[in-house]
């Protein structure tokens, strides 16, 4: 049933209620079983793996329960009118959820209360209607029935004592299990109880009354349904035949307009609806103080951050009304979004497969009475959100960010709670017994007492309970848990009294507290998207353009609204605005150009509007700062004053014509109605129907507009739900067919929106990892990090999770990916050698120049699983499974894995049904290709999260062979440094090139130390390079040399720090060099380090442009390192010693010009000057008193003398190129760079030591090279300390 659409003749869309619906048995086609419980038998029984002819004695609910307690076919006895053009009636469905379990029978000695609920149809396009249910028991007067109920209980009976015999141990009925365990229960006892007797008992079954609405008037339809049924029940008749009031609500009372309050009148009483203006929150009439009662202020906010990012929400029940009530008070929160996924808060026992959703929902499932959470069994639970209502209890998923801000948050909410009397925790935090008696006692007719709605009298509760034996003893056990007899059952004196007294008041404070709670959250979202507007695109001129092509459009800048939040905010926002409700949010903005604003936009951006004018724009809405809500008070006067100031009166019921004799009244009966003067609304006009008429020709206009535009209305309404249906799957599952063509569809429809979700998360990432590699490329770093990718990555592991608890057969933990993964270890680990990629064999190694090379990584599925399995940091199956894509992906692997896995075709027919999506042949292999893509680029997904995890390290030292000897007689050491720490100084063995080694994960390699003591005879060593692999993720880093180790050769360094560069695998280069990444971490080359030695002098030098240039982009490339964001920076070591860092070029300065000859054999390097320079400053006595200047130079001098002496002081080995290395990364630290440069340029040793036309001797250069360096005073730099280890400045 659709809430929109064209209206009739009748100007019907403006009535306040559409359908009034009768359901319950049939007394001509008799008792049947209901069909919808066989078919969730039948489910069941197909999850178990049994056959369907074992079902009906093994896990059938119906067959093993008493008669009375069995489920049976309900129809739809009556529904007025008969049809509505734009909301058809669905016959199913309505049956469906008014009497989701069906017929249910009672006697004369069960609690026969009655019953509302409420429940919400939502349709494929998003549009929903309400409906609100009163199921009652009335006599059964036919005598075939009554007959079948007892021949069906002596073959019950029978079954019963032939059971006993056979076992000691029998089944009980649900009511009969809540009973004391303490009290010995006889059989004979229990069958008394159970049994039913035509000769002695009277018979009742259930029927119910229902009105249909387009809008969510809960609390007016509960009146109007309960003053109904209290006409039924009374010894008087009611004033008027029920026809009337019917007629009455179903063509004479209006929609009450917005920003007004209407009356209209029930058969015993006026009743009074408001409805909220167009500048006010959308109306909402659940009780929200329901919600938080039952959940508790802070599970509430846990849940709601759930729903927010779209997880898998199952809400867990005994009672229906409580399932409604909490999922629609938590999707009014949501404002000014929306859900946008599978909605169903009643879920019907036959729609349980629905369970298997690959898709975010919201879903209400009914729980048995006793029936435990642990078996529960559902099809997948790692990103589940698992809400037991009636025990106060929630599970979350594990990876879950916070809501911003939730402190400050919860403690504004509790503020508005107490204010109205309401404990912040909930009122169900008490003991297990407790909880029982008041879910068996406390139905939703006591807390209608609390909401002051019905004079309790009318159902005599307590005369109906009183004499029931169980109901004693629960009141018994609640005494001595502490309970008052108050909250469980009272007298109907002291019931009325209550009532009375608080009716008014308390359906006022409802409201009102309803009002401000919505309030506080809304001006969340106001707070935190004040200025989203900035960053939405409008990339389209037109609306049809926009639509043609909207999957290719960007609609928002994501990373720059990141960037532009406060930090505290970033782990939830970078979540969030990957959700479907906030892109529909934005597709609605853009879209608001063209057509008229969606009311959620209107109503949230005028609240923006309204903050701007107050603060007037000021900058605290970009910091984290707490603001509270300005506008509870008023926002609950506007209520208040509607409620209190009656805007409209419908017309009253009145006698209509109906024939002589029916409508007769037989009290506890519900009459039979005559169809004809309630099938069809009244010919005369009334006051309201010029308003819709109104209202017609509005929508007239519109549809012209839209067909001037070009798009006709089906067109249109087509690319309307093709764009926003964008990126979802199934929007929602068709209630009323329930054929397995129909299951097939939908199942089908699944699979095509799991793909299409893949092929958009992949293309995502790809764009994301790409672009900002692009901006990257050449300024000395092309990788991200940081919360968008993380967002993204985890986004896909949840989509994997969905992907492989499609269509399972027997759910095995709470992980399916990861049970797929353990069974085909167990089945496949015993041959792992056929299972292992020939990519690689154990000792095959990579090819070298210098033949010595690492060995080849064994790529295998099995291995990977086992590097999991060993990280004793990672608790559970959905941890595990998460690390296992985490490292898949960044060893390039996740497709190849996955096909792996799936090649295995037996264990997936074990393990799947035949529509699930991994046995869809075609569909899974554009599913691995779309996953293959991602290999384009690399992730750190695993390195940069596990970072507390042991990993082994394999390194290799490479020498020159053809220069020098292949091994040193010296002892060597090495130390490998990274993101998250260093390995320590390691001894290589004597002889051995290669070592391995364990220690905690370093994260990114950036620097590796190599030293020997100079000890044997051939103690000078040519390294060529080191090599270091990570043996878990098989990343291998190259570290560059090309130098000497060795007294009396190049420099004279002992040790040498070398700065890293992440080497491509071979399948990297075997797909060719344009998918690599560029490379991320790079040393200075060889060639480079040999240029600016005097070892040649034979290469090119650059020119001085190249190097003022080479100047500029260094100190750029630091500049906008620290513009980034904190947790999305790259490694600072890389732009200070890398290829084109500062290090390198400010040596390209200091050689421009240098006089390097050699003097009797000996280079002549920089260190030389820089070591003559300080001994000039130290000797010479050029400071004077009469000027400031040189007095700052003194300074400079000191500094820079003592820097000097501690780094040649230092316990360290390190040549002269290192120690210029550590000068220029200690004045870059402590920003002297810019003093020491004029005292070089200056000093006398230059004129020496340079040319005339070197750099350093030209003042405009210097000045302008100061002026450069000076960019960095701003920025605190720290550094690796590996680079300036042994240092002490």
């Amino acid at each position: 049933m659709s809430g929109s659409g064209n209206p009739g003749p009748g100007a019907a869309p403006c009535r306040f209620a559409h359908y009034f619906v009768l359901c319950g048995i049939d007394a001509e086609s008799g008792l049947e079983p209901d069909e919808l419980a066989v078919l969730y038998q039948y489910l069941q029984a197909d999850l178990h793996g049994k056959s369907s002819d074992t079902a009906d004695k093994t896990s059938g609910e119906n067959f093993n329960q008493s008669p009375l307690r069995r489920t049976f076919k309900s129809k739809v006895l009556a529904h007025y009118p008969q049809n509505i053009e734009w909301n058809p009636f669905d016959q199913d469905a309505v049956n469906m959820l008014c009497m989701p379990k069906g017929l249910s029978f009672r006697t004369q000695a069960d609690n026969r209360d009655p019953q509302l609920h409420s429940f919400i149809i939502t349709r494929e396009d998003g549009s929903r209607t309400y409906g609100f249910v009163l199921t009652f028991y009335e006599e059964v007067t036919s005598k075939q029935i009554c007959t079948a109920m007892q021949t069906l209980y002596q073959m019950h009976n029978a079954e019963q004592y032939s059971s006993v015999c056979a076992s000691s141990s029998c089944s009980m009925d649900s009511l009969a299990s809540s009973i004391d365990e303490g009290d010995a229960t006889s059989l004979a006892k229990l069958q008394h109880y159970n049994s039913y007797d035509i000769s002695r008992d009277t018979l009742y079954v259930s029927k119910c009354i229902c009105l249909i609405t387009p809008l969510p008037f809960m609390q007016a339809c509960k009146k109007f349904l309960i003053q109904l049924y209290k006409a039924v029940t009374s010894q008087q008749p009611p004033p008027l035949p029920l026809e009337s009031y019917i007629h009455n609500i179903l063509y004479e009372v209006p929609l009450p307009p917005p920003g007004r309050s209407l009356k209209f009148y029930g058969v015993y009483e006026p009743i009074i609806c408001q409805r909220p203006g167009p500048s006010e929150l959308p109306l909402s009439d659940y009780p929200l103080r329901e919600v938080f009662e039952l959940l508790g202020l802070e599970n509430l906010v846990q849940v709601f951050t759930c729903v927010l990012l779209e997880m898998q929400i199952l809400l867990y029940s005994q009672d229906y009304q409580r399932l409604m009530t909490v999922a629609e008070g938590i999707t009014t929160l949501l404002f000014p979004f929306q859900w946008q996924h599978v909605y169903v808060p009643i879920l019907p026992a036959s729609l349980l497969h629905f369970l298997d959703a690959p898709v975010p929902y919201l879903m209400g499932l009914q729980s048995k009475e006793g029936t435990d959470r642990s078996k529960l069994e559902l099809p997948q639970e790692a990103n589940l959100c698992f809400v037991d209502i009636d025990n106060h209890f929630i599970e979350l998923p594990e990876d879950f960010p916070q809501f911003p801000n939730k402190l400050e948050f919860i403690q504004e909410i509790s503020e508005v709670l107490l204010q109205f009397g309401i404990s912040p925790e909930g009122n169900l935090h008490c003991s297990d017994s407790a909880t029982k008696l008041k879910n068996l006692v406390l139905s939703d007719l006591v807390n209608d007492k609390r909401n002051g709605n019905i004079p309790s009298n009318a159902f005599n509760m307590y005369e109906l309970l009183k004499g029931n034996e169980t109901i004693s003893r629960l009141q018994a056990l609640a005494k001595r848990t502490g309970m008052t007899m108050e909250m469980t059952i009272t007298s109907p004196l002291t019931e009325e009294k209550d009532g009375n007294l608080s009716c008014e008041e308390l359906e006022l404070r409802d409201y009102k507290l309803n009002v401000q709670l919505r309030e506080v959250f809304a001006n969340r979202f106001t707070q935190m998207f004040a200025d989203y507007e900035a960053f939405v695109i409008q990339a389209a001129p037109d609306m049809e353009s926009w639509l043609t092509n909207r999957e290719q459009m960007q609609n928002f800048d994501k990373a720059s609204f990141l960037s532009d939040q406060p930090e505290p905010y970033l782990p939830f926002l970078s979540h969030f605005i990957e959700t479907q409700m906030f892109a529909t949010f934005i597709d609605n903005k853009i879209m608001s150009q063209w057509e008229e604003k969606d009311p959620f936009l209107r109503v949230f951006d005028s609240r923006i509007e309204k903050i701007r004018l107050y603060n007037v724009r000021a900058p605290a809405l970009r910091t984290s700062n707490y603001q509270k809500c300005s506008t509870l008070k008023e926002a609950a006067q506007s209520v208040e004053q509607r409620l209190m100031k009656i805007d409209h009166t419908a017309i009253h019921p009145h006698l209509l014509d109906m024939k002589i004799g029916q409508g007769k009244y037989e009290q506890g009966f519900f009459p039979k109605l005559q169809s004809d003067v309630l099938a069809m609304a009244p010919t005369n006009n009334n006051r309201w129907a010029s308003r819709s008429s109104t209202t017609q020709r509005r929508k007239d206009r519109l549809r012209q507009h839209s067909e001037h535009i070009g798009l006709d209305n089906d067109m249109r309404e087509k690319y309307m739900q093709e764009a926003r249906s964008l990126g979802k799957n199934l929007r929602q599952p068709k209630l009323s067919d329930l054929s397995p063509a129909v299951i097939a569809q939908t199942n089908w429809k699944f699979v095509e929106g799991l793909l299409k979700e893949c092929r958009m998360k992949t293309k995502r990432m790809l764009v994301e990892k790409m672009g900002h590699e692009a901006v990257e490329l050449g300024h000395g770093e092309a990788n991200i990090t940081g919360l968008e990718e993380n967002t993204l990555i985890a986004s896909l592991c949840d989509l994997l999770e969905r992907i492989w608890s499609h269509g399972l057969q027997v759910k095995q933990g709470k992980s399916a990916l990861w049970s797929h993964l353990l069974q085909y270890q167990e089945r496949e680990g015993k041959q792992e050698h056929s299972a292992e990629s020939p990519v690689g064999g154990g000792t095959e190694r990579r090819k070298s120049d210098t033949g010595i090379t690492l060995p080849t990584l064994r790529v295998s599925l099995i291995q990977d699983m086992r590097h999991v399995q060993n990280m004793n940091e990672i608790k559970t199956d959905v941890g595990r499974a998460r690390a296992w894509i985490r490292l898949s992906l960044e060893k390039k692997l996740l497709s190849q894995h996955l096909k792996q896995l799936l090649s295995n075709q037996a264990l997936a027919k074990k393990l799947y049904k035949r529509y699930a999506f991994l046995r869809c042949e075609e569909e899974r292999e554009q599913f691995l290709y779309h996953l293959l893509s991602l290999n384009a680029v690399d992730y750190f997904c695993f390195t940069s999260v596990f970072t507390t995890i042991t990993i082994p390290y394999r390194s290799v030292i490479i020498p020159i062979k053809k220069l020098s000897n292949a091994i040193t007689t010296s002892n060597l050491w090495i130390c490998v440094s990274g993101e998250l720490g260093d390995s320590g100084v390691m001894q290589i063995p004597k002889n051995h090139l290669e070592t391995t080694f364990e220690c905690q994960n370093l994260g990114k390699l950036t620097t590796v130390q190599i030293g020997h003591d100079n000890s044997g005879l051939l103690a000078k060593w040519l390294v060529d390079c080191v090599m270091v692999r990570n043996e878990i993720t098989g990343h291998t880093y190259k570290f560059p040399c090309g130098r000497w180790l060795g007294k009396g050769v190049d420099d004279g360094s002992l040790e040498r720090i070398l700065i890293g560069e992440l080497v491509s695998s071979t399948s990297d280069e075997e797909q060719g060099k344009q998918c690599r990444t560029p490379p991320q971490q790079k040393s200075p080359t060889v060639t480079r380090r040999l240029s600016i030695t005097s070892l040649t002098g034979r290469n090119t030098k650059p020119n001085t442009g190249q190097i003022q240039e080479g100047i500029g982009e260094a100190v750029n490339n630091i500049v906008k390192h620290f513009h980034k964001p904190e947790k999305e920076r790259g490694s600072l070591t890389i732009l200070l010693c890398g290829e084109n860092g500062l290090v390198a070029a400010l040596e390209q300065v200091f050689h421009h010009g240098f006089k390097s000859a050699r003097i009797f054999h000996k280079n002549v390097f920089i260190w030389d000057f820089i070591e003559k320079a300080v001994a000039y400053f130290e000797t010479s006595d050029q400071i004077g008193d009469h000027e400031e200047t040189l007095l700052l130079q003194r300074s400079s001098c000191k500094s820079f003398c003592h820097y000097v002496n501690a780094i040649n002081t230092a316990p360290r080995n390190i040549g002269k190129d290192g120690k210029f290395q550590i000068l220029v990364c200690l004045g870059t630290r402590d920003h002297l760079l810019s003093q020491w440069i004029p005292l070089l340029a200056e000093c006398p040793p230059i004129t020496r030591m340079y040319e005339e036309n070197a750099l350093l001797r030209d003042r405009m250069t210097v000045d302008s090279l100061i002026r450069v360096l000076q960019m960095l005073q701003d920025f605190n730099i720290i550094l690796e300390g590996s680079l300036i280890k042994g240092v002490d400045v």
